[in-house]
Parts: C-alpha cells; sequence; structure tokens
C-alpha cells in the first residue's frame, strides 16, 4: 500500500501540474507567488493523497484546493500590506512630530518599503518595538551575534539606500544608535 501512495501521486502531478500551475499563475500577481501556491496545492495533495479521487475528478480537487491556497495566499497578502500601512503610518509619526528634523518622512518610508524583508524586520524590532539584540534573538530564533551581524548589515543597506534617495540620515536615530 505505501508503495501506491507515490506512485499514484506521482501520476496524478504529471497529469495536472500543467493545468494547476496556468490557473495560479492567471491569479497571482507575481511568478513566485504562482509557484508558492502550486507548491503548495501540491504538498496538500501528497499528504491527502488517499483521498484524491480518480480520473479527472483529481485536477477537480486540486482546483479546490489551488482555489483555498490562493484564498491563503490573498489574506496574508493582504495583511502584510496592511502592516506596512500602518508601520509607515508610525514612521509618519514618529517623525512628524519634529518638523524641524528635516526628515524627508515619504522618502523614508519609500526607502525601507524597498528592503529586503529580513532587513526591514530586524530595524522594525529595534525602531518601532523597542527590542535589544537578545530579545530580537529570542523573537528570530537567531543567535544574539547573528542579530548583531544582521543589523550592522540592515542599517549600513538602509543608510546606502537613503543617501542614494538624497535623504539626509544624521537624524535618523532608534534606541540603539541610528537605523
Amino acid at each position: 500500500m505505501t508503495e501506491e501512495r507515490p506512485a499514484r501521486f506521482e501520476a496524478v502531478y504529471r497529469q495536472t501540474y500543467g493545468r494547476i500551475t496556468a490557473y495560479a499563475v492567471r491569479r497571482c500577481a507575481v511568478p513566485q507567488d504562482a509557484a508558492d501556491v502550486v507548491a503548495e496545492t501540491f504538498a496538500i495533495a501528497w499528504r491527502k493523497v488517499d483521498s484524491l479521487p480518480d480520473g479527472e475528478q483529481a485536477l477537480l480537487w486540486l482546483y479546490g484546493v489551488a482555489r483555498k491556497v490562493l484564498a491563503n495566499h490573498h489574506r496574508t497578502d493582504n495583511r502584510r500590506r496592511a502592516r506596512t500601512v500602518e508601520l509607515d503610518a508610525e514612521l509618519t509619526d514618529l517623525y512628524a512630530a519634529a518638523p524641524e528634523s528635516g526628515i524627508e518622512v515619504e522618502a523614508v518610508a519609500r526607502v525601507f518599503a524597498t528592503l529586503p524583508d529580513d532587513d526591514r524586520e530586524v530595524l522594525a524590532l529595534v525602531a518601532w518595538e523597542g527590542l535589544d539584540r537578545e530579545e530580537i534573538a529570542a523573537v528570530l530564533g537567531l543567535t544574539r551575534n547573528a542579530v548583531r551581524v544582521r543589523l550592522h548589515r540592515a542599517r549600513k543597506r538602509f543608510a546606502r539606500a537613503l543617501a542614494e534617495a538624497g535623504v539626509r540620515t544624521d537624524r535618523l536615530v532608534s534606541t540603539e544608535g541610528t537605523l
């Protein structure tokens, strides 16, 4: 029975992969998102291979799974965008109170949004959450030293990106020093 599972999954995968991929690509704005949806759809199919219907019904079942995976993906993406908007608003509030600072808040927010996710996360944990390295290490599941290195590199990339955008960085300060 256990040898039948991989063979059954492989047969369904070969028969349906192209159509499920096309389904996801037509519904995702970014190819990487479509790839994630397809991967998750087939991961679910693997876990539930014993429940997979036969023949053409397998494709329909996979469309249903992909539809639910897409819905979860869109909800997650919407939550992420909402958090980004909230963080941008917090950043604006943080510096709007000091108009004499000369910081171009919109430019800072734009540059921040272009940073890699890991950089944004570590910088946000310092600046917005007020966490120290040890606390960030616990949150991210890293060593304190790894956090120190990530934070240093993220700050350098952020400062470089701000300089390239023409934003002065001499007044951007967090609880542990310059972002």
